[in-house]
């Protein structure tokens, strides 16, 4: 069974993956800098370990910290790590981005969730309410060997699958293809989109339509567009609405908005997260 190192500990990403840890069968070092942090984990009964001497001993360690810092942090840790450990990374950009250094004798392991599915057969409240997933709601989630064997990955994915857990299923994709996912599909273009979606909301409501009526009509539509554009109903839109969306995409959207998903572009979105100050 291996050591795990798990840095960012008490963070927002870490601490999800902190909660399932200490449920788990593995041996963990949490490592937390911040008070914040560290009381946090106090909660869970568990108090942070030296950076260094953590990772040191590890065979696989987490980097659960912003990627703006990603670079800094890989770059103090993985020349400290034990042959034949690996790090995983919980979003592609750092080393999608070039931030994680070249080890030969260490592997890298990429993976992120996929949250729980919004057509899901949760019935627990708890578990409908649990967005993000590693709680109660189960998820799938994408993983990726950016470096090592066939038994990194194994490692990996057995690793992955208890920090996010409950999973469903687990796919294996390459790293490249984890970045055309987030930040180009997740967030360039369905966040930002999500976000217009509750601007219409919002002036929907500032042209008098009540805020409640508002929010049911946005959220019930919103449903039943997924189960049709997703093929869950079987059903095809409505010429009326067709009509609309040719119209909406005229308004709405650029003629070249698919030039988001050119491996240049990809790249552009990756560098503006790394890089960040």
């Amino acid at each position: 069974m291996d050591r795990i190192a798990l840095y960012g500990a008490g963070g927002k990403m870490g601490f999800r993956c902190a909660r399932n840890l200490v449920k788990s069968d593995f041996d963990v070092d949490y490592i937390e800098i911040s008070p914040e942090g560290r009381t946090r984990l106090a909660e869970l009964g568990v108090t942070a370990t030296d950076a260094e001497v953590a990772a040191r001993r590890a065979d696989a360690v987490i980097l659960a910290v912003p990627d703006r810092v990603m670079g800094k942090v890989a770059a103090g840790v993985v020349p400290l790590m034990r042959p034949g450990s690996f790090v995983m990374i919980l979003d592609p950009a750092a080393p999608h981005g070039g931030k994680i250094p070249r080890r030969d004798d260490i592997g890298v392991f990429v993976s992120h969730p996929c949250h729980p599915p919004v057509v899901n057969d949760e019935t627990d409240p708890e578990a409908k309410l649990d967005f993000y997933g590693g709680i109660k709601a189960k998820q799938n989630i994408v993983c990726a060997l950016y470096r090592g064997d066939e038994a990194i990955y194994a490692r990996g994915d057995k690793l992955a699958r208890t920090v996010y857990a409950p999973v469903m299923r687990s796919h294996r994709i390459t790293v490249e293809q984890m970045a055309i996912l987030e930040p180009a599909m997740a967030e360039t273009v369905t966040l930002t989109l999500l976000y217009t979606i509750r601007e219409a909301m919002d002036e929907a409501i500032r042209a008098g339509v009540p805020e409640a009526a508002a929010r049911d009509f946005m959220l019930g539509h919103v449903n039943v567009i997924i189960g049709i554009l997703f093929g869950f109903l079987g059903i095809d839109v409505s010429d009326g609405a067709k009509k609309a969306v040719e119209r909406g995409r005229t308004m709405l959207l650029k003629p070249n908005w698919k030039d988001v998903f050119k491996p240049e572009n990809v790249m552009a979105e990756v560098r503006a997260i790394v890089d960040a100050e």
